[in-house]
C-alpha cells in the first residue's frame, strides 16, 4: 500500500476511538486496521494504523484470533490442522485446541435436495461483530479523520455466497466512487479520490484477494469490507 499522510484536525486524535479515554492519560499503542490476523504474510507495506488505548487493543485480541481461525476453517472445510496448507494457521489450531474444539462444534451438516451432505458453520456472531466494528471504526478514522464512538445503527456480516446476484451487485456498487459526499480536505480519503492510490472501483485494496474495504459518507457513514473474498461486512452510523 502507498504511504499517505493526512492533515485533518489534530484534536480528533485526543481520545481512543473505541472507549473515549483521553490519550494523554492512558497507555496507547498502534493498532492495525484491518487486524493483521486477517491478512497473509508477507504483510503489505504501509498498513493502515491508528493509535488507540492499550486496554482496548488488548481486549480485541482473542476475538480477532477467533474470527481469523474460524474463517480459515470454513474456507478449508476443516478444523484439522493437517488440512491447512498455511503453516501459521496449522500451528495456531494445534496450539489452541480448546478454540479449535469450539469451532468444530459450530460445524453441522446440511443435506441438499440432491441428497448431498454439505458443511454448515454457525459463527459466534457477537465475536465476529466485535472485530467488524473495531475495524470499521479504524477505517473511518484512518480515512476520514472521523472518530465514530457512537453505537452504530447497523453491524452486519454474511458470506458472499448467500447473497443473491442483485444483493452482491448492490454491495459491490461503485457509484460511491463518484463521492456523493466529499471527504474533508486533507483526509486520506480525499487524497485517494484525487490520486487513486490503492483504489479499485472505489474499494481500498489492502491485500489482493484477502482484504478490501470502502468508506462512504453522505447522511450516513458506512464502512464495508470483504475478507478473503468470502465474508462481506457492513457497519453504518446515521447522522454522521
Amino acid at each position: 500500500m502507498y504511504q499517505i499522510n493526512e492533515f485533518v484536525d489534530e484534536r480528533q486524535k485526543s481520545w481512543c476511538i473505541h472507549c473515549g479515554a483521553g490519550n494523554g492519560g492512558v497507555d496507547t499503542n498502534r493498532d492495525h486496521v484491518p487486524s493483521r490476523t486477517l491478512l497473509r504474510k508477507p504483510y503489505p507495506a504501509n498498513l493502515p494504523v491508528v493509535r488507540i488505548c492499550s486496554a482496548c487493543n488488548e481486549s480485541f485480541s482473542r476475538d480477532e484470533e477467533y474470527l481469523s481461525l474460524f474463517l480459515r476453517c470454513v474456507i478449508a472445510g476443516t478444523t484439522d490442522p493437517d488440512g491447512h496448507k498455511n503453516p501459521k494457521v496449522a500451528r495456531a489450531l494445534k496450539r489452541h485446541d480448546k478454540l479449535r474444539a469450539r469451532i468444530e462444534r459450530s460445524k453441522s451438516e446440511r443435506w441438499t435436495v440432491d441428497g448431498e451432505s454439505v458443511p454448515e458453520w454457525q459463527p459466534e456472531i457477537e465475536r465476529v461483530n466485535q472485530v467488524v466494528l473495531k475495524n470499521a471504526r479504524g477505517h473511518a478514522f484512518y480515512e476520514y479523520g472521523e472518530p465514530m464512538m457512537a453505537e452504530p445503527a447497523r453491524v452486519w456480516a454474511a458470506p458472499l455466497a448467500v447473497m443473491s446476484e442483485a444483493e452482491r451487485e448492490a454491495f459491490e456498487d461503485d457509484t460511491a466512487g463518484t463521492l456523493v459526499g466529499w471527504p474533508e480536505v486533507g483526509s486520506r480519503m480525499m487524497i485517494r479520490a484525487v490520486e487513486g492510490q490503492d483504489l479499485r472501483d472505489a474499494w481500498i485494496v489492502v491485500q489482493k484477494g484477502v482484504y478490501r474495504y470502502r468508506v462512504d459518507q453522505c447522511d450516513t457513514l458506512r464502512v464495508r469490507s470483504i475478507i478473503h473474498e468470502y465474508l462481506a461486512t457492513e457497519v453504518c452510523w446515521t447522522g454522521s
